[in-house]
C-alpha cells in the first residue's frame, strides 16, 4: 500500500496564493554587484487581508512508494504525485542548500490559464526548493513538474537564486486541456542587478539550435534556458508570426499596457534609479507616463554605479519614489502629514467622472510579509543562507535574520500565533501592524520614532553577525543547527520586545496629536510641540478656502 503524505506548504504559501493577484516585488543582486559577494533576492508579498507566517519543512529520505497529496486552494479536489527520494529542508523560501525562489504575478494572456492543472505557483516553488541543490536544478525541476502535472496559474516571474547565481524565469500555462507551460529563464550577469514587479520583462533571448534531449528544454550554456516550444506555441496561438531571432516573450505572452508600465515597471525604475545615474534613469519618465516613442521598456538588468549591501536592499524594499518625479510624499494627495500611503484603490474616479490613478510603490501597507534572501558561498550553507524576514510592510518593520540552518520557527512567526481575525501580542503580524497603523495617519510626525527603533534593531543584527560566524566555526553540524535556531529565536524575541516598547512610546509621545520629547525610545520631561502640517497641504488649504483662515 502506498504511503500518502500532505504536502507541507506553509501558511503563508497557501494564503498568498489565495489572496494575491498582481501584487508583489522582487529585487535581484548578482554576486559581483554586492559588496561582499552575496547573491541577494527579495520579496514583498502584497495583498490585503492576509498574514504570511514563516514556514519550515524538515529534510527527509522517502520510501519509493511515498506520495504527496496536493490540494488546490478553493477546491476539494485532491491529486497525488510521487515524493522525491530525498527532500531538502526549507525555511520560508530558502532551502538548506541556499537555493531561494521568490515570485511576482503578471497574469498575461487570460486564455492560457489551465484550470485543470495540478500545480499553482507556490506549490511549484515549494516542490522545487525541496528537490533542488542549485538554481539551475530548480528551473529544471519546475519544468519537469509542470510538464507532468500541469500548471494552473497565470503568468508568473520567478527569481531563482543560489549562492553563486541569480536567474529570472518567466512562465505561463498553455490553456485548458494542455499540460505544461512555456517559459524562458535568463541568468542575471554576476555584476548586475535586476527587478520584477508584476509585469513580464524578458523580451528577446539567446537561442539554441535544438533542445537538450535528456532535460527536454533548450539551453544556451551559462546564459539562457527555455521551453522548446516557446516560439512555436506563440505562432500556433497567433501571438507571433515573425522570424525566431526577433521573438519577444513579453510581447507574445504578457504585453504591456499603461497599468503594467506605471504601476509595475515604475517600481523597477525606482530601484534602478537608486543605484545608477539618476539623469539617465529620468530619461525613462516619458515611458512611465505611457509615451513609448523614445523608450518602450526598461533594461532587463543594469550594472550598478557601486556595489550594493543587503542593508541597501532592505531600504530599497521600503521605497515610495521619494526624491523622484513620482514622490508620493510631495503633493497634496499626501495629506497633512506627507504620507506615502493612499487608502483609495489604484484606479478610481473623481466626482466629475474623471478617470484617476494613484502610484503603486514597492513599499505598501498590504504586505503580508517581506523578506530579503542573502546567499553566501564562502560559509557553510546552514550559516551562509539568511532570510531577513518580518510580517507586514517592509517600510515599517525591522528585518529579522533567519538562518536557513534552523530546525524550528520562532513562536511570533508561527502560523498558530498569527490569526488574521484576532489580535495577539504574541503575533509578529499584529505587533507590526499595531505600530504601522499608528504611524500611517500621522506619518511625518511619527516615522522618526519608528526609524529609530528599526535602525537600532537592524544595526544590532548586523553587528552581531561576525560574532555568530566566529562562534559557529568550531561547532558540529548538530550543534550548529541548535545554535542558529537559538539565535534566530532570540533575534525574533528582541524585535517583539522592541516593537512593544515602540507602540507604548507612540501612544504616549503623540497623545492628542502633540509631540512630547523623547530619548532612547522613552518619553522624557520637557515642553511638548505641535508638529506642522506638510507645506503642500497648507498651500492646498489656502488656495481652496480663500481668505477664511488668513489673519487680518
Amino acid at each position: 500500500m502506498k504511503r500518502i503524505i500532505t504536502l507541507a506548504i506553509a501558511a503563508f504559501i497557501g494564503l498568498c496564493a489565495a489572496q494575491i493577484s498582481d501584487a508583489c516585488t522582487n529585487l535581484i543582486v548578482g554576486k559581483n554587484a554586492s559588496v561582499d559577494g552575496s547573491v541577494i533576492c527579495t520579496y514583498n508579498c502584497d495583498g490585503f487581508g492576509f498574514a504570511s507566517p514563516l514556514s519550515y519543512s524538515a529534510p527527509g529520505q522517502h520510501a519509493p512508494d511515498e506520495m504527496i497529496a496536493i490540494r488546490r486552494w478553493g477546491s476539494d479536489q485532491v491529486n497525488y504525485i510521487p515524493q522525491a527520494d530525498y527532500t531538502y529542508a526549507v525555511v520560508g523560501l530558502m532551502n538548506e542548500k541556499q537555493v531561494s525562489i521568490v515570485e511576482t504575478t503578471w497574469d498575461g494572456r487570460k486564455e492560457l490559464h489551465n484550470p485543470d492543472g495540478w500545480l499553482g505557483y507556490f506549490t511549484l516553488m515549494h516542490l522545487a526548493l525541496q528537490r533542488s541543490a542549485s538554481a539551475r536544478e530548480a528551473i529544471a525541476v519546475m519544468h519537469q513538474l509542470v510538464q507532468e502535472y500541469g500548471y494552473n496559474d497565470t503568468g508568473e516571474s520567478f527569481a531563482v537564486c543560489d549562492k553563486e547565481e541569480a536567474w529570472i524565469m518567466e512562465l505561463i500555462g498553455k490553456g485548458p486541456g494542455r499540460k505544461g507551460a512555456v517559459w524562458v529563464a535568463r541568468r542575471v550577469p554576476d555584476d548586475c542587478i535586476s527587478a520584477y514587479a508584476n509585469s513580464s520583462r524578458i523580451r528577446q533571448f539567446p537561442q539554441a539550435k535544438k533542445a537538450d534531449k535528456k532535460l527536454g528544454f533548450c539551453i544556451v550554456p551559462g546564459d539562457c534556458m527555455y521551453s522548446a516550444d516557446v516560439i512555436s506555441f506563440a505562432r500556433e496561438m497567433g501571438y507571433y508570426d515573425g522570424p525566431d531571432k526577433d521573438f519577444s516573450f513579453r510581447e507574445a505572452y504578457g504585453p504591456l499596457d499603461f497599468g503594467a508600465i506605471r504601476y509595475c515597471e515604475a517600481r523597477v525604475w525606482s530601484f534602478y534609479r537608486h543605484h545608477y545615474d539618476t539623469a539617465v534613469m529620468d530619461e525613462y519618465l516619458p515611458f512611465l507616463n505611457g509615451d513609448l516613442s523614445v523608450h518602450d521598456d526598461l533594461p532587463l538588468w543594469i550594472k550598478p554605479s557601486a556595489p550594493l549591501s543587503y542593508r541597501d536592499i532592505q531600504n530599497d524594499m521600503r521605497d515610495h519614489y521619494e526624491g523622484t518625479a513620482l514622490d508620493m510624499t510631495a503633493d497634496v494627495s499626501a495629506g497633512p502629514w506627507a504620507s506615502p500611503y493612499r487608502n483609495q484603490p489604484v484606479n478610481y474616479e473623481a466626482p466629475d467622472g474623471t478617470k484617476m490613478f494613484r502610484e503603486r510603490p514597492i513599499g505598501c501597507q498590504q504586505s503580508g510579509m517581506t523578506m530579503v534572501c542573502r546567499m553566501r558561498s564562502w560559509l557553510p550553507d546552514a550559516l551562509g543562507g539568511i532570510t531577513y524576514f518580518n510580517m507586514d510592510d517592509a517600510t515599517t518593520v525591522a528585518y529579522v535574520p533567519v538562518y536557513c540552518g534552523i530546525d524550528r520557527i520562532p513562536d511570533p512567526f508561527r502560523r498558530e500565533n498569527n490569526n488574521i481575525m484576532e489580535f495577539s501580542e504574541k503575533s509578529a503580524f499584529w505587533m507590526c501592524n499595531f505600530v504601522a497603523n499608528m504611524v500611517y495617519p500621522r506619518w511625518s510626525a511619527m516615522i522618526g520614532d519608528l526609524r529609530e527603533a528599526q535602525n537600532e534593531l537592524e544595526d544590532y543584527y548586523e553587528a552581531d553577525q561576525p560574532l555568530v560566524e566566529e562562534h559557529a566555526a568550531g561547532l558540529t553540524a548538530g550543534e550548529l543547527t541548535e545554535y542558529l535556531t537559538g539565535k534566530t529565536i532570540s533575534y525574533t524575541e528582541r524585535m517583539m520586545q522592541r516593537w512593544d516598547k515602540l507602540a507604548r512610546l507612540l501612544i504616549v509621545k503623540h497623545n492628542d496629536q502633540i509631540m512630547r520629547p523623547s530619548k532612547d525610545g522613552e518619553v522624557v520631561p520637557g515642553r511638548h510641540t505641535s508638529p506642522a502640517y506638510a507645506p503642500a497641504f497648507i498651500e492646498a488649504v489656502k488656495s481652496t478656502t480663500g481668505t477664511r483662515y488668513v489673519k487680518p
